[in-house]
């Protein structure tokens, strides 16, 4: 027979086994365990600080709590459902061991703000482990644009050939997504770190507590300013759920550049055997699975993100039952961020680049047309009439398959008199680069300054 639940002092019937199954949700929030007793240790510790209740008391919780999370880690201990969630778990075991003491443990505080608390400790401990791997997945973008600061491939618009760029530079606009997601997840770190433990079940306490002072034994800087917002706010969640769909964003726009290039009608990159499958049937193949799994699976965390947002959106003031609708999106999210920056990590350390493949894609599309455009602005003409001067010779091109650095000096100027020799020089690649030096261009004297600015951020954000 199921023990009477810790609540049911009014009820005099038990809770239906279907509304049971329904209504349980230790099979996910027992994840809070460890957040569940470090909060319980520093209210019990805080009651005893203010009189509440017995020095010793507290101590025998503080002590049975310890008991009770080495059962767990043990795997000794009997998660049940019947108890519906991890708190009642916890202190229903808390109570078998040490007796009445443990029934002392909830003065003062409700499962609301207990939840509460639990979960933005798990939340900010998860968001500064994104941080890390962030970072880490910064430091090898940077490494590897170290590499190839001076190699050359097509940027793309709408995308077809556009420029030539620096790889180094490429690699870099990535890092420089990454770098604003760890800068907003620190930010969110301000919002997160809020202790919601006091406001009780939406009015506060007529106990004298001290909120700050498990603020404090917990790590974060900051109580709650209202009783009533504490209990029901999710913002923290939803933040942490949209900077994990920015980051999945941003993998998923890496993901599908990696894919195009590892095609063979591009070349650019050779995917590793670790980060790469086969076919069942055509044994040619190497499929780029990692990428695709890691694109798809953004979708995932954006639906757990609009689920939430949908969850929120109709609730009144204080605490409903709907919330515990929060935890499983955040716990589904985590492990695929968790897990999609690790893997980015390492195939991108392994991958191997084809610059000579990457040259070769120089040749088609024009990409020097805005240099010859430019130097005839260069020579006085308008830029207007260089832009359709430089689009009949492409025109031509196309016609008779050349490129325009194969034209010869006559054929140039069969476009505009005022083209000399000194036009080959502006045609080339490696100088079409090279010139484009203002701040945040892609010259490799730029991209070098930009690499060492990055590096000198992460060293901030990732302290030995």
């Amino acid at each position: 027979m199921a023990d009477k639940k810790l609540w049911g002092g009014r009820f005099t019937g038990g809770t239906d086994a279907l509304v049971e199954a329904y209504t349980e949700s230790v099979s996910f929030d027992r994840h809070l365990w460890a957040e569940d007793i470090a909060g319980s240790k520093a209210h019990a510790r805080m009651l005893a600080r203010q009189g509440v209740i017995p020095a010793e008391d507290a101590q025998a919780i503080v002590a049975g709590l310890e008991a009770v999370q080495a059962e767990i880690e043990q795997g000794e201990f009997s998660w049940r459902t019947d108890r519906e969630d991890v708190h009642m778990n916890i202190e229903a075991r808390l109570t078998e061991l040490i007796g009445d003491a443990g029934k002392r443990l909830h003065t003062g505080r409700s499962r609301n703000d207990q939840v509460a608390l639990d979960f933005r400790l798990h939340v900010s401990r998860r968001l500064a482990l994104w941080g890390e791997l962030v970072a880490r997945l910064v430091g090898v973008l940077c490494e590897r644009a170290e590499e190839h600061a001076d190699t050359l491939l097509p940027g793309h618009t709408h995308m077809q050939p556009a420029q030539p760029v620096s790889l180094g530079h490429h690699l870099l606009a990535y890092a420089q997504m990454l770098r604003r997601d760890h800068e907003r997840i620190t930010d969110c770190l301000v919002r997160v770190r809020v202790s919601p433990l006091g406001a009780a079940a939406l009015a506060g306490t007529t106990y004298p507590l001290d909120p700050a002072s498990v603020a404090e034994d917990v790590g974060f800087p900051a109580t709650f300013r209202n009783s009533m917002d504490a209990v029901c706010d999710r913002d923290f969640a939803a933040e942490a759920l949209f900077c994990g769909s920015l980051i999945m964003a941003h993998l998923s726009r890496l993901c599908e550049e990696i894919i195009i290039w590892a095609n063979p009608a591009f070349g650019f990159v050779r995917l590793p055997d670790g980060y790469a499958t086969g076919s069942s049937i055509m044994p040619q193949k190497k499929n780029p699975d990692v990428a695709e799994i890691m694109r798809g699976k953004t979708g995932r965390v954006y639906g757990s993100l609009i689920g939430l947002l949908t969850t929120l959106k109709g609730l009144p003031l204080t605490y409903n039952r709907d919330l515990q609708e929060d935890k499983e999106p955040f716990f589904d999210t985590d492990k695929t961020v968790r897990l999609s920056l690790d893997c980015m990590s390492g195939m991108l350390a392994e991958m191997a680049f084809v610059p000579e493949a990457m040259r070769a894609a120089l040749g088609r599309g024009f990409l020097n047309a805005t240099e010859l455009a430019d130097y005839l602005v260069g020579k006085g003409v308008p830029f207007r009439e260089a832009h359709h001067v430089t689009g009949r010779a492409v025109a031509w091109c196309e016609k008779h398959g050349k490129r325009l650095e194969d034209l010869s000096l006559e054929e140039l100027r069969g476009f505009s008199e005022l083209i000399g020799e000194d036009v080959f020089q502006i045609l080339a690649y490696e100088s079409a680069v090279a010139r484009r030096t203002i701040p945040g261009g892609t010259a490799p004297v730029r991209v070098r300054e930009q690499l060492a600015e990055m590096l000198e951020w992460l060293a901030r954000a990732m302290p030995a």
